[in-house]
């Protein structure tokens, strides 16, 4: 099957045509030009952190920097280096490097937890990338979920823009996010099926549909002289009872025949034994829940289910119900599936919340983002009263279609709470089987792993914890040599070596700091800015505004203070009239004999004073800002 690329008209419309030639050569793009062996029974210091429990301070630190020079890697060796998402359930990215050519696959994103307060996403370093620029031949994107595709528009730019060639899917959600940035170069970008062979530089890259949450989900195969290199990306089995259906039997079956040298693996549901729920019986109770509500239905869940959402719609279509979209997110994947084709719907199936007031509750059915309980989005807002359209009433169904990310629990509370109060009835994955996961359980990875029979396992996306599980699943219950198996940290080094018949880590560690997205700055938020802000969210600031006689270096009237998030002003006159007189004695103290005045001087013993004195009385450190005015 020819290859399609993608591109966009004047008009903004989406077109894909055919390539020249099946087998696609892509040419050197333009542009200038560290880890340790872990074995799953070894003690590792990890630095795992989930999407919303990242830390900053910990990441960036000197021991996550290179400690040596890395080496060029050597002929016949394959490098694989995880440059996210094998410390964390996000941002990941890996790069494959094989003689002068370098395969990267996906560039996600994170969520930054409470300890990195203001910024907006987090995406892995790409110093490695950007010393090697010459040698990228293409990027490689599995399917279009955020933690998978959310770093391309912060990243390609720096890596030199190369090709990038993924599903069709993919491809348009991609290019969606990307028109976000219109100031950026445009990408190349080269759609691909499961037919599809390419050839990046000396590697040759296949593809095999994979099951997950969102359709046109790939595997990668990159071919190599030793043998096959296989990313699974987001991967389930899809399943009856726990027997894989015939579909995943032969599709597995057919890539176990081949020679598979290194599976790069899913990790994060490792922990849960056995099979995952099948999506279909999702599907399956989800509509029952529709079909048997006596009042409106509202469904919260998440906007890239497309397989789940596309099955909502076509079990109302079948049940005679009208459907309402609240959510950006929603309404443009919804429109990116008619799009493409995967939904198609009859005339009159969609309604506006306004339209929806003429109609018989127990025909409405309303599709909302915001299950995570996000405070802008539908579903909160509707719990909190300040939706324009949508309001709760008692006979009303809440369905959250969707399991809580963590870090999100005291929001989804919140947001269960605010809906019970207003009469609604609760339906959530924990009382019943409302939602499916897209990754696999242990007994699916199991499966997988004996099928494709791999001479080496790389486990990937999830915290340390899961990938060590991953590894012991592999040793203990699949027989795979403990030597065979490294658990990576985020910029591990590993290579295989000997024709194949080797594998092991570098000493030294690629760059794997946090790169930071904060409003419109890529990577440019320090260390201190984060714990200033961490100081503000804790223990508040405190301004003090003096006025100095530049001729005596007298404190000319009493200073002013300002405090916000540390103590209420009304309620500590006697803290704040001895402060006032500590800050006279110590800036008069200091200027004494002083000409001219250095008020940088001054302002250090103003702090420092005044910081051991307000930890005394409080136990509070704030931020305590000098403001020093000569008259």
């Amino acid at each position: 099957m020819p290859i399609k690329r993608i591109r966009v008209d004047a008009s903004g419309n989406i077109q894909t045509f055919v390539a020249d030639k099946k087998t696609e050569k892509v040419g050197r793009p333009s542009g200038k030009t560290g880890g340790q062996r872990f074995s799953p029974n070894k003690k590792t210091t990890s630095r795992g952190h989930g999407p919303r429990k990242t830390s900053p301070s910990k990441t960036q630190s000197e021991d996550n920097k290179p400690k040596q020079k890395i080496p060029p890697v050597a002929p016949g060796v394959i490098r694989i280096i995880p440059l996210g998402g094998v410390e964390e359930v996000g941002k990941n990215m890996t790069v494959v490097e094989f003689g002068n050519d370098i395969v990267v696959i996906d560039i996600g994103l994170t969520f930054p937890g409470e300890e990195a307060p203001g910024v907006d996403y987090i995406i892995a370093d790409p110093t490695y990338l950007e010393e090697r620029k010459s040698k990228i031949r293409a990027v490689i994107i599995t399917h279009g979920h955020l933690d998978h595709i959310g770093g391309i528009p912060y990243m390609m730019s720096r890596i030199g823009n190369p090709p990038i060639y993924t599903s069709l899917l993919s491809a348009v959600m991609i290019k969606k996010r990307q028109e976000e940035f219109p100031h950026l170069p445009a990408l190349n970008i080269n759609v691909v099926s499961e037919k599809d062979k390419i050839k990046l530089g000396n590697l040759s890259i296949r593809f095999f549909a994979t099951t997950h949450t969102i359709p046109d989900s790939i595997g990668v195969i990159i071919e190599t002289p030793f043998g096959n290199v296989i990313f699974t990306g987001d991967l389930k089995v899809e399943n009856t009872n726990g027997v894989p259906e015939k579909f995943e039997e032969e599709r597995f079956n057919k890539l176990g025949q081949e020679n598979n040298l290194l599976l790069v693996a899913d990790s994060t549901n490792v922990e849960k034994p056995g099979f995952s729920y099948p999506e279909k019986e999702v599907q399956k109770n989800v509509k029952e829940i529709i079909a048997n509500a006596k009042g409106r239905v509202i469904i919260g869940t998440f906007a890239s289910l497309f397989d789940r959402i596309i099955a909502i719609i076509e079990a109302c279509e079948e049940l005679g119900k009208k459907v309402a979209i609240e959510g950006r997110a929603m309404k443009t994947n919804i429109e990116i599936a008619k799009e493409l084709g995967y939904l198609k719907t009859k005339r009159g199936t969609f309604a506006t919340p306004d339209e929806m007031a003429t109609l018989p509750e127990n025909k409405i059915v309303i599709l909302a983002t915001g299950a995570q309980g996000d405070e802008y989005a539908a579903l909160m807002r509707i719990s909190q009263k300040e939706h324009k359209s949508v309001k709760i009433k008692k006979g009303d169904t809440i369905l959250l279609s969707s399991s809580v990310i963590p870090g999100h629990e005291k929001a989804v509370q919140r947001l269960k709470d605010n809906l019970a109060r207003q009469g609604a009835k609760i339906v959530h994955y924990g009382i019943a089987n409302v939602h499916s996961s897209g990754h696999s359980y242990q007994d699916e990875i199991a499966w997988v792993n004996k099928k494709l029979k791999p001479r080496f396992l790389l486990p990937v996306h999830g915290h340390q914890f899961m990938l060590h599980v991953h590894a012991n699943v592999a040793h203990e219950i699949i027989g795979m040599p403990e030597k065979n198996i490294i658990v990576p940290e985020n910029g591990s080094i590993i290579e295989i070596s000997d024709k194949g018949q080797k594998i092991s880590a570098l000493k030294q560690m690629a760059s794997a700091k946090l790169v930071m997205i904060d409003g419109l700055g890529v990577g440019n938020v320090q260390e201190v800015v984060i714990r200033d802000r961490q100081m503000l969210a804790q223990d508040g600031m405190f301004v003090l505004i003096a006025i100095i006689d530049i001729k005596t270096g007298k404190v000319r009237k009493s200073p002013d203070i300002i405090s916000r998030g540390f103590v209420y002003l009304k309620e500590s006159q006697d803290l704040l009239r001895y402060v006032r007189l500590l800050t006279k004695k110590t800036i008069e103290d200091s200027t004494a004999q002083m000409h001219p005045i250095n008020l940088d001087y001054v302002k250090n013993n103003v702090r420092e004073e005044l910081g051991k004195y307000l930890f005394q009385k409080t136990h509070k450190r704030p931020i305590i800002l000098p403001v020093l005015i000569e008259v």
